[in-house]
């Protein structure tokens, strides 16, 4: 590792239970806080298997087995319905939720969107908005309190409106943002109904409140669609050159079809909802972290004061300590805290058997602070993600953005546009942490800080 030597942080985060609880007090701490309720054998074992609320399931931490699971042995083990059901039916239709030959079609079709070119052509849009957020934060008081949360919705929502949606997404950003909170905050409580495998029609009362801020979503990507199609239909117009341009003339290099509308907004929606969200949340818990070390805040000032001054051309390349922070975050408070799949046929997973229809769980939160694969698991120290360090970190024992063929597609462009956004930040301001306000990670589809995350905003001194 690199000589910087900094005290080790250890951030707030749920103690594991001792053990296993009852059905009822399960249903309550999945209702309240997913990640409440993993015991300290998951942080200890490579694998716990088990009845659970949701039946049979596995709780799997080996590296060697999670690879099995997402990749040589991928097709044994499907999206599972009560995930589908968790999701909602607005993204069913596209590649995050597609199964069999529909997600190998749609991903087919969709993989030309997120080339490493692609993604690179974004870079100055990305600075743009890096610059005029900073704009914006200078214009404030120096020691003002600022929910850095809802900056940083703000902000990706803002990059996608001028790479995804070149001509803007056609409403308030803020509009875009509180609509996907509340989306979150709904369909991902765990519902009674869902447990017991009641079919969709049934109502579930716990996910009412979010019926709205899904219409909201559903109207304005639809108005999305027809607004471009009006401009790529008249007198031989062309519209914008950016992801929605690709996405409606896109073609399965096996096939030549293209993408249905269904299956376009479907994905539009997937951007919008979950690919804002993500990053936002990973760039939140960076600068909730970096407010506990004025010591990486400065580290971090350096590197982006000497990078941002040089050339355009391959900046977040050579920016390897903004993104050590960023990775360390994703590890501490993975945006996606789980991912599961159902075992079509039985199984052996770290010795264990599993039997044909068991849920198989990959709980990042759990994953990234295993005992048995990370050094002071509990500990703020981004040194084991520098290049001298990440190569021994196990391909399997980090997966923010998932592995395998249904890893994130999208995952260069977060890392991308998180990196540009956490440099420009960190070059300008320092961030303090409120005093008495309490951080809670809480588990809601995503992994975000309950109540926001207050900051202290301080103007850094060139």
């Amino acid at each position: 590792m690199t000589d910087i030597s900094i005290e080790p942080l250890r951030p707030p985060a749920p103690a594991p239970l001792e053990r296993p609880v009852g059905f009822f007090k399960a249903y309550r701490l999945m209702r309240k806080n997913p990640i409440e309720t993993w015991t300290r054998a998951h942080f200890e074992l490579p694998i716990v298997v088990g009845r659970t609320i949701y039946g049979w399931t596995a709780v799997v931490n080996d590296p060697a087995a999670i690879r099995r699971v997402l990749i040589d042995n991928a097709a044994n083990y499907r999206k599972d319905e009560l995930q589908r059901r968790l999701i909602g039916p607005g993204l069913r239709d596209g590649l995050l939720e597609a199964e069999g030959e529909d997600w190998r079609f749609q991903r087919r079709t969709l993989a030309p969107l997120f080339t490493p070119k692609t993604i690179a052509s974004f870079e100055p849009a990305m600075r743009a908005v890096a610059e005029e957020l900073v704009l914006h934060l200078s214009h404030q008081r120096d020691g003002k309190v600022i929910d850095i949360q809802s900056e940083m919705a703000r902000v990706t929502l803002d990059i996608l409106g001028r790479t995804i949606f070149s001509d803007g997404l056609g409403r308030d950003g803020n509009e875009f943002a509180a609509a996907t909170t509340k989306i979150l905050a709904t369909v991902g409580h765990l519902d009674l109904f869902d447990l017991f495998r009641l079919p969709d029609w049934v109502p579930r009362l716990s996910k009412l409140g979010g019926r709205k801020a899904e219409q909201f979503l559903k109207m304005a990507v639809q108005d999305l669609m027809l607004r471009r199609k009006r401009l790529l239909g008249g007198d031989g117009a062309k519209g914008p050159p950016d992801i929605l341009a690709l996405l409606l003339s896109a073609q399965d290099p096996e096939t030549g079809s293209g993408l249905s509308d269904k299956q376009i907004m479907s994905n539009i929606r997937t951007f919008i909802a979950a690919g804002h969200e993500t990053t936002s949340n990973a760039l939140t818990w960076s600068l909730f972290l970096l407010s506990q070390s004025p010591q990486w805040q400065d580290v971090l000032a350096e590197e982006a004061r000497e990078v941002l001054a040089g050339q355009a051309e391959d900046q977040v390349a050579r920016l390897t300590k903004t993104r050590a922070v960023i990775e360390e975050a994703m590890r501490l408070y993975p945006p996606a805290a789980s991912m599961t799949r159902e075992a079509i046929g039985a199984d052996d997973l770290a010795g264990q058997r599993i039997r044909k229809g068991t849920l198989v769980i990959v709980a990042q939160w759990v994953l990234h602070r295993h005992r048995r694969l990370w050094a002071d698991p509990d500990c703020f120290d981004p040194r084991r993600f520098l290049p001298e360090a990440r190569d021994k970190i196990d391909r399997f024992a980090y997966l923010p953005f998932g592995a395998g063929p249904r890893i994130c597609i999208g995952a260069s462009f977060s890392m991308q546009e998180a990196v540009i956004i956490l440099a420009h930040l960190m070059r300008a301001f320092r961030f303090e942490a409120q005093k008495g306000h309490v951080v809670v990670p809480v588990q809601r589809i995503t992994l975000r800080p309950a109540g926001g995350m207050p900051l202290i905003l301080r103007q850094r001194t060139p």
